[in-house]
């Protein structure tokens, strides 16, 4: 059960936590990443309670700079009014861990911290149907393990991690995500912010708050198997509208609508998300032929000569490919409207 005030009598001389979601370089209004002013409103309350000892913390997506993103997103003001201290995770030092003989890479200064203050955006995700508090922690390691969890299917080691690294209290910025994709662009104002102490069950209230069952959505289960919390229904705090009178609306299908032609083995989501990106763009320009085509994308394809066209250098003994890691948006859509 969530306590109204969670950190009532805590020690001053604890160190806190706060891990947004800033997987890209764009403000929250567009439904990517997490609200810093309501990020600047918890660092406030921390301060109310006597807590001078706040960092800040992220590891954007593959391929993004995250002081690029703090920027972006305004926490570099939020810093500066507040003090404090913002930690770009791929500039520090690792540690491996063992969770029941799993072992993962994990950013050291995440587990270094007294208390972790989880604080994802609710949306959509091309991978894994969504993304909430449970695949917020991805955001704590470094990049050459965000790629191995995806070899791996991300669902499992996403579990595991919530054993490695423990968030002690969720606060959902769900005042306005992306129903469509997880970098934003197609933004739905949703009004709420939901907390919860327990990761796994905010995941299963927010997936039936945005029409997904639970059980779809399989490092949800694998999580609650491995212990990291329970998904049956518990008390939870919901601040905005009453519940059920916003009429919320249901992720969109457009990602799978659009990447019907794609096979996708192991794909990272930076490269997967450029591709989402450059097929929408190409939608919009009409280019139906580039939308037909047999695509490939994904690290299980790295060596594999294929008669068609690759998406990154994991790709690359297609018989057309475009070259990154990731490749821009921008260069997959000149190349495939050659086609």
């Amino acid at each position: 059960m969530a306590e109204a005030d969670p950190l009532a009598g805590a020690d001053p001389s604890m160190s806190i936590c706060i891990k947004p979601n800033l997987v890209v370089a764009k403000p929250a209004s567009s439904g990517a990443t997490t609200s810093p002013e309501l990020v600047e409103a918890v660092i406030e309350y921390l301060y109310s309670k006597g807590l001078r000892t706040v960092y800040i913390m992220e590891s954007s997506v593959v391929g993004i700079d995250t002081m690029r993103a703090f920027a972006a997103c305004g926490y570099d003001k939020v810093a500066q009014r507040t003090g404090a201290e913002l930690v770009d995770l791929k500039r520090t030092e690792t540690a491996d861990v063992s969770v029941d003989g799993y072992r993962m890479t994990v950013f050291r200064k995440v587990l270094e911290v007294d208390y972790l203050i989880n604080m994802p955006v609710l949306k959509a995700h091309c991978q894994t149907l969504m993304t909430c508090a449970l695949k917020n922690l991805k955001g704590c390691i470094p990049d050459s393990e965000k790629r191995r969890f995806h070899r791996l299917g991300l669902h499992e080691p996403i579990a595991r991690l919530n054993r490695a690294i423990k968030s002690h209290f969720v606060i959902v910025d769900a005042l306005c995500g992306d129903l469509t994709f997880e970098e934003g662009g197609s933004p739905v104002r949703m009004d709420r912010i939901v907390a919860c102490e327990d990761p796994v069950a905010v995941d299963a209230y927010c997936a039936r708050l945005i029409g997904l069952d639970p059980q779809s959505v399989e490092y949800i289960g694998q999580a609650e198997r491995y212990g990291v919390g329970r998904a049956e229904p518990v008390t939870v705090i919901e601040s905005g509208e009453p519940a059920g009178s916003l009429e919320l609306q249901k992720p969109s299908g457009l990602v799978a609508r659009l990447t019907r032609n794609v096979h996708s083995k192991q794909a990272c989501s930076a490269c997967f998300g450029g591709l989402v990106h450059a097929l929408y763009r190409l939608q919009e320009l009409g280019a139906q032929r580039a939308l037909e085509a047999d695509l490939y994308v994904g690290q299980g394809y790295r060596g594999v000569t294929l008669d068609g066209f690759g998406i990154g250098d994991c790709a690359g003994k297609s018989s057309h490919c475009v070259r990154g890691c990731p490749p821009k948006a921008e260069d997959i859509v000149r190349a495939l409207r050659e086609l």
